[in-house]
């Protein structure tokens, strides 16, 4: 079984090894964020792969996230 055929395979692994498992192909990383001021903290995982056209996109996102205030500082974890 390969990654385009069972692609939910996928879901939660690390962006990197996703990336490593889809190697050859067109991708297209999005990552989301929150709303707000933020940095991502711990690990980027994969949340869904889907094909679209020539391309495979990979949508990933953080274990937390930490916000920021208005002048880029660390706030409380979210």
């Amino acid at each position: 079984m390969t990654p385009f055929e069972a692609p939910a395979t996928l879901a939660l692994v690390p962006e990197y090894q996703a990336r490593a498992l889809l190697a050859g192909r067109s991708l297209l990383l999005c990552v989301l964020r929150p709303p707000y001021p933020a940095l991502g903290v711990g690990t980027l995982r994969v949340l869904r792969v889907a094909e679209r056209g020539e391309r495979t996109e990979i949508v990933a996102g953080y274990e937390a996230y930490e916000r920021l205030d208005a002048s880029g500082r660390r706030g409380a974890p979210e």
